[in-house]
């Protein structure tokens, strides 16, 4: 049987099929390899390597997809935030995002992003300049970088206290709740 006749390589986007397989086994929990990948998409043990040099090239581009979904939730609003709380729902649906695809959130953060790899490092970038822009237009006479950043750090820590056990909840109304509170807490402290 060919590949074409088991529905795989010759369906057309080998690229998207190779990263839906990964996706599909990160999520689930299973581990993955190139030739795991491949056995999932239905390809040759060898197409993968048209795509992605190794395993590592293959995290990076699910970190970017990850990047681009993630920035798909922040802007899930349709409007630019134009008030601390919108701010604080940043927050919010960052949290929310990596509780509902946490092992796709340690893919995206669990490694430095590689310079040579243009698309992990745009991904990552345009984030930062969404969180950017968000802070410059609510506190237009600050350091929107440095505020990203601070911005950033509280939505992450408390992720990742989520997912790693320290901070417990009932409900997903209690995270937002808790991120709210420590968003708001933390924006509204003044010198």
């Amino acid at each position: 049987m060919s590949t074409s006749e088991r529905g795989g390589y010759h369906h057309g986007d080998l690229r998207a099929a190779l990263l839906s397989a990964a996706m599909e086994m990160l999520e689930a929990g299973e581990p993955f390899s190139l030739r795991a990948v491949a056995r999932r998409a239905g390809v040759s043990p060898t197409a993968p390597y048209r795509h992605f040099k190794d395993r590592d090239a293959l995290e990076s581009a699910l970190a970017a997809e990850g990047f681009r979904d993630l920035l798909t939730d922040l802007g899930d609003e349709g409007r630019p935030p134009a008030s601390l709380s919108d701010l604080a729902e940043f927050a919010v649906a960052y949290v929310a995002f990596a509780l509902r695809r946490p092992a796709l959130f340690r893919v995206m953060f669990g490694k430095p992003c590689d310079d040579a790899d243009d698309e992990r490092v745009k991904a990552a970038d345009a984030l930062h300049q969404l969180l950017a822009a968000a802070l410059d237009r609510v506190f237009p006479e600050a350091d929107a970088s440095a505020l990203a950043s601070a911005g950033w750090g509280l939505a992450h820590g408390l992720a990742c206290l989520y997912l790693d056990g320290k901070l417990q909840a009932a409900s997903d109304e209690e995270v937002a709740e808790r991120v709210r509170g420590a968003f708001l807490a933390i924006a509204s402290v003044s010198p």
